[in-house]
């Protein structure tokens, strides 16, 4: 692949594979980024991504790309050794990415240091994610329409996510349904919304979060968050005020960073419920 000369470093672009993950584990834990190396393995199982190495083998950089659709791609985990982030290193992945992209319409959630160089590459702002975290308690009240989500739900599940996401992405949805654990929400024996809690990063993640409103959502989660009780819970959510960041920092996940949501081309509006929570950034 290719090679370029950035601050006195000689790298190259190699094809990512799980056995980069343990050095790829220490770019991430250097830029502060949460993500274990069972983190970095669920996302290679998803996407794929390149890595530039050093003249000694060592990951200096990376960034992926995960497909949501037949024609939406996701991009994500661009990480530059601090030492580089001033020197071209991301531009020169996020080329890369753009070039196995072409023609596809391309999201990606922007951190503010990085806004700026997504917005010279064609991406404009769509919507902010607040991320909320913390160590969780339980909030008291119950919703009677809500109960533990089951097997027999997943084509409800793949069905709504469609509609509220406006892409296929069920082999996202599989991954996060065989790891999580989740609820339903039904009104009058209708489907009409659910929540999943994954293993991530420094504890759980709520996400992703599809309902019909804000209530939903709120509904939808507290029972999640009371069997995180005393643990680390996060969740990003696209909904700013309003009842479920009222319901987060009422439950000990207060608002510890945002990110920008960006898109190059243009989508078709979704139909039906909402997404309330994210399943991850790479994933929306």
């Amino acid at each position: 692949m290719a090679t370029r000369k950035i601050d006195n470093f000689e790298l190259r672009l190699v094809p990512m594979e799980m056995a980069h993950i343990p050095r790829l584990h220490e770019l991430s834990i250097a830029v502060n980024w949460p993500h274990r190396p069972e983190d970095w393995a669920a996302a290679l199982s998803l996407g794929q991504g390149v890595v530039a190495l050093d003249e000694i083998d060592r990951p200096v950089s990376s960034a992926m790309i995960f497909p949501v659709g037949k024609d939406i791609v996701t991009i994500a985990m661009v990480i530059t050794s601090p030492r580089l982030q001033d020197q071209g290193a991301a531009r020169w992945l996020m080329g890369e990415m753009l070039r196995r992209s072409k023609g596809k319409v391309r999201r990606l959630n922007a951190t503010k240091a990085a806004y700026r160089l997504y917005v010279s590459l064609g991406f404009q702002p769509v919507t902010e994610i607040y991320q909320h975290q913390g160590i969780a308690h339980a909030v008291s009240g119950q919703d009677g329409r809500v109960r533990r989500l089951e097997r027999t739900d997943r084509d409800n599940i793949l069905d709504a996510d469609l509609r509220a996401y406006g892409s296929d992405r069920r082999h996202v949805i599989d991954h996060f349904l065989a790891m999580s654990e989740g609820t339903v929400l039904e009104t009058e024996g209708r489907f009409a919304g659910y929540a999943l809690c994954h293993r991530f990063g420094r504890g759980h993640v709520l996400g992703p979060v599809i309902a019909a409103c804000e209530d939903d959502a709120v509904a939808l989660i507290r029972p999640l968050i009371a069997a995180h009780h005393g643990a680390f819970l996060r969740m990003d959510t696209p909904k700013p005020g309003g009842p479920l960041q009222g319901e987060l920092a009422a439950a000990g996940m207060s608002l510890f960073d945002t990110v920008t949501t960006m898109q190059s081309g243009a989508t078709a509006p979704p139909s039906g419920a909402a997404i309330y929570g994210l399943a991850g950034h790479a994933f929306g």
